[in-house]
């Protein structure tokens, strides 16, 4: 009689930081029977049902300070971890993968409650607080940044760098009107867009436009003046489906530094003009940033300190500079681990088979 498949439950809810390298982990486990664990309303309920069956819980992100919604957001937390626990009982789970964010507590939790393993991806160089308070609960702490280890001494981790879309393991087609020889910027504020960013691009854009370049701008959803700027070099869009033949096209990218996003220009070789989002927890972004800037791959600006003249400036130099840019561009892959996805399935293959 053939064994059953083994049964994973993968937490990972929210931004696309979250969901695409989950995603990616799932497509190297096409024999095993997956269920999603995600909340309402967030990128999960579009990206998700289509390949595996979501499950909602009421779990939030714990606030900082006392207020009336805290007992709510404790009531909905506990809610959580029972109604996991249910999952995991129903649906016989093997283990449980998740890449942190405050859906990873529940999941941990009651994979602790019911004896099963638990693997965490930390992608962020600083790690979230469920990944400082919950990892030593966890079998494996897997890190998308090596240097992150320091942060969490007394948990046994392993790099394996952060999983990018089965998109970026092939070169894409880019269906955008724009002559092979011309130099491409992307502009890209993460998965939620970055107005301040996009209101310096638009400011320094004329210069670039001079000197023959194209731009590929996507705004986010909440620009609300995404439609202000008109050249024929210039392509708008709120959001691309896209973004690994964006990236294999770019000469340079103007970019948010998200984990998913270092990981993705380090992959496709993009040199980067990398602007944190300054408001991100403990300044992470910043500290993502680094790795790229170190390597000689990018250069970092703070977003309170920049202007347009300054990006104006910084962006003229390096298009004036085709040799620099692809010096930058092979600095930036030499630090890609390409099988990142692929070692985490191996990872939590072995749990099963060792449980």
């Amino acid at each position: 009689m053939a064994s059953s498949p083994p049964r994973i439950l993968i937490a990972a809810s929210g931004t696309g930081g979250h969901l695409f390298p989950a995603i990616a982990v799932a497509q190297q486990l096409p024999d095993c029977k997956i269920e999603w664990l995600g909340t309402a309303n967030r990128m999960e309920t579009s990206l998700v049902p289509d390949d595996y069956p979501l499950n909602i819980i009421p779990v939030e992100g714990f606030q900082q300070k006392l207020s009336p919604k805290t007992l709510k957001i404790i009531t909905g937390f506990i809610t959580s971890i029972f109604k996991t626990q249910k999952l995991i009982k129903e649906h016989n789970i093997d283990a449980v993968f998740t890449t942190g964010g405050y859906i990873a507590a529940p999941a941990i939790l009651a994979a602790r409650l019911q004896k099963i393993p638990a693997v965490i991806h930390e992608s962020n160089y600083i790690p979230g607080k469920v990944t400082k308070f919950l990892s030593r609960w966890c079998d494996v702490v897997a890190l998308g940044f090596a240097g992150t280890s320091q942060y969490l001494p007394q948990t046994e981790t392993v790099h394996v760098s952060t999983p990018v879309r089965s998109q970026f393991l092939a070169p894409q087609a880019l269906d955008l009107n724009i002559p092979d020889d011309a130099i491409v910027i992307l502009v890209t504020g993460g998965s939620q867009g970055a107005v301040s960013v996009n209101r310096l691009v638009r400011e320094s854009a004329p210069a670039w436009f001079d000197l023959g370049a194209y731009i590929v701008h996507l705004t986010g959803e909440n620009d609300p003046d995404a439609d202000s700027l008109k050249h024929p070099n210039y392509i708008s869009m709120p959001f691309s489906n896209n973004m690994a033949g964006l990236l294999q096209r770019a000469n340079l990218a103007i970019s948010r530094s998200g984990a998913g996003a270092i990981t993705e220009l380090a992959f496709t070789g993009t040199p980067a003009v990398l602007i944190p989002y300054p408001y991100a927890a403990e300044d992470h972004q910043s500290y993502n940033a680094k790795e790229l800037a170190d390597a000689g791959a990018a250069v970092v600006f703070k977003q309170s300190e920049l202007t347009a003249a300054i990006l104006q400036e910084q962006v003229s130099e390096y298009l004036r500079s085709p040799e620099l840019l692809q010096e930058m561009g092979h600095k930036a892959k030499n630090l890609a681990i390409t099988n990142s996805a692929e070692r985490l399935a191996k990872i939590v293959r072995k749990l099963i088979t060792n449980n």
